[in-house]
């Protein structure tokens, strides 16, 4: 009974995503800002890449209804402003916590521009579950696999090409706290969000 009760959920939040007409709705006007999105669980970085992609300028408040915190941002990425949503700590789209259930909603009316799914590089194969469902759901994804630093420590390596060929998505490997991979990150965000060339883009900024 629970399976079928999960894939019910599943499917609805698949509907959902990929109903023109809800998507037609809810797009923003061209002049307003692109908005990405970062979802994950808890302790895998996602609050030092939210700092690092909007900087200073950040409101954190509750969610209506609610008294999970939220924290909204704005930033740059190449010279062209963004908006920036971290979501509180997720497992999977099929909540369970009053966290989880806040960090789908937004998913759901939100609709992001490109949504960043945070993990932690030392549990990859645990936390890719979560990953298989947001691409079910036909989310825009680009996956972070963050925390690179201390995999490394444990003798692990990674292959993010062999990852994007597997998952169908991006894949940047990054160690948020070191800075590491966040340039490579910003490209594959302006790739995804922004139409005009990443070089030109650049120059800017």
């Amino acid at each position: 009974m629970n399976c079928r009760k999960n894939q019910s959920i599943l499917e609805k939040v698949k509907s959902y995503f990929s109903n023109k007409e809800v998507m037609a709705r809810g797009k923003r006007k061209e002049n307003k800002l692109k908005k990405i999105i970062l979802v994950g669980s808890p302790n895998v970085g996602k609050s030092v890449l939210f700092n690092i992609l909007t900087g200073a300028y950040v409101t954190v408040s509750n969610y209506p209804g609610t008294t999970v915190e939220i924290s909204e941002g704005k930033g740059k990425i190449f010279g062209r402003s963004i908006e920036v949503i971290d979501t509180p700590g997720m497992y999977s789209l099929l909540p369970i916590t009053e966290e989880e259930k806040v960090a789908r909603e937004i998913l759901l009316s939100e609709i992001p521009d490109v949504v960043l799914h945070v993990i932690d590089a030392k549990n990859l194969k645990r936390m890719l579950s979560l990953t298989l469902q947001l691409i079910e759901a036909g989310l825009p994804l680009i996956l972070v696999v963050n925390i690179m630093d201390e995999a490394r420590k444990m003798g692990m390596e990674i292959d993010t090409q062999i990852l994007e060929e597997e998952l169908g998505i991006p894949v940047v490997a990054t160690s948020a706290a070191f800075g590491e991979g966040i340039g490579v990150l910003k490209e594959k965000i302006a790739e995804y969000i922004f139409s005009r060339n990443i070089d030109a883009d650049k120059k800017v900024g």
